[in-house]
């Protein structure tokens, strides 16, 4: 196959073509003289503009230029030949960059990610290696150039954190991180207890953002909205309404609860996103056809459920129970290197599907 033929192939994968008309129709509709007026979320649009239009401009530029070159190439002049070959040089290493895109062909991949911990067994010392992870994808997040907002946040009793939501916004931030899904087990000499070798557990879920409700549909049947007034550090107020929204999806007993310091409708909004995304979790997982077919997760954040185990001691080790992929230095691990184990959960699946 020629080079314009594979780049040709990649782009159908892809469905940049598709991509590419969702963007005009968007770009149209954000030109209208109106738009900023009459648009339902006009910062919405303008995001998913951003977003396609990375997405889109590296390949149709790279199959336009592999175009040209063809045609270049046709004519047959020998006198072209050594700027022919310097130009194929240049656009196949252009081509073996972007092929990583193919790796990430989920529904989903393209799509920002929600990151939820929760601290599972093992007390404070699980609240505090719920806020070691709390870093670790922080850093990973800074490293990559994504950008990090915090969504909501549960200080730990005496230290750590009960739980935190991430929103992680980047090219393919679900596709990512979704290698990062499940419970993670951490083994030390506890900093709570001397002299004691701990092990505890933390849960992190992994969710595509999903903002459009046209994406996954909510009937509103099955859904309990609780409002109440949002509570502070130590249980102080911070807000003399009731701006803090929980929702419940009665079929599966899924919660999600938000009480920033924003408006009922903000949280509101927020909360109903971040279910949208663990719906389509779930649907991934259970192989469902529909939202009906789905039942309640079960998965608990304790001992023989963890897919990864970081070991402090006796000895040191970062060992993913799926792949098999391990690091001896889980210093740099939790410093936020975790390429290395994206990657292999990457191939690992794509392995299993070929």
């Amino acid at each position: 196959m020629s080079l314009l033929a594979d780049v040709q192939a990649a782009c159908d994968q892809l469905k940049i073509d598709a991509l590419a008309a969702e963007l005009a129709a968007l770009q149209t509709e954000a030109a209208a003289p109106d738009f900023w007026q009459t648009a339902t979320d006009p910062q919405a649009v303008m995001q998913q503009i951003a977003k396609l239009e990375a997405r889109t401009a590296p390949w149709l530029s790279l199959r336009q230029s592999a175009t040209d070159l063809e045609e270049l190439s046709a004519l047959g002049d020998s006198s072209m030949q050594a700027e022919l070959n310097q130009q194929t040089a240049a656009l196949t290493t252009q081509f073996e960059s972007l092929k990583k895109d193919l790796q990430f062909s989920g529904p989903y991949d393209d799509h920002d990610a929600v990151l939820t911990l929760s601290a599972g067994a093992g007390g404070t010392d699980a609240q505090d290696w719920t806020q070691m992870l709390f870093r670790m994808y922080q850093r990973w997040a800074d490293a990559s150039g994504y950008k990090t907002t915090l969504v909501e946040e549960s200080a730990g009793e005496e230290a750590g954190l009960k739980s935190a939501t991430l929103e992680i916004s980047g090219p393919f931030a679900y596709g990512k991180l979704k290698s990062e899904h499940g419970v993670h087990r951490l083994v030390r000499l506890s900093p709570f207890n001397a002299e004691s070798r701990e092990t505890s557990f933390a849960k992190v879920e992994i969710t595509p953002q999903i903002d459009r409700p046209e994406e996954v549909q909510l009937d509103d049947k099955d859904l309990k909205i609780d409002v109440y007034r949002a509570g502070g550090h130590g249980g102080q107020s911070v807000n003399t309404t009731d701006s803090a929204v929980r929702v419940t999806h009665l079929p599966t007993g899924l919660v999600v609860a938000i009480q920033n310091e924003r408006s009922q409708l903000q949280n509101r909004e927020t909360a109903l996103a971040i279910l949208r995304g663990r719906l389509a979790q779930l649907q991934l997982e259970q192989h469902a056809a529909n939202l009906e077919d789905l039942r309640g997760p079960s998965e608990q954040a304790a001992w023989g459920n963890q897919i990864r185990s970081y070991v402090l001691h006796p000895y040191k080790q970062v060992k993913d129970l799926r792949t098999g992929h391990t690091s001896s230095d889980p210093d740099k691990v939790l410093d936020g290197e975790l390429e290395p184990f994206m990657q292999a959960y990457l191939d690992d699946t794509i392995a299993k599907l070929a």
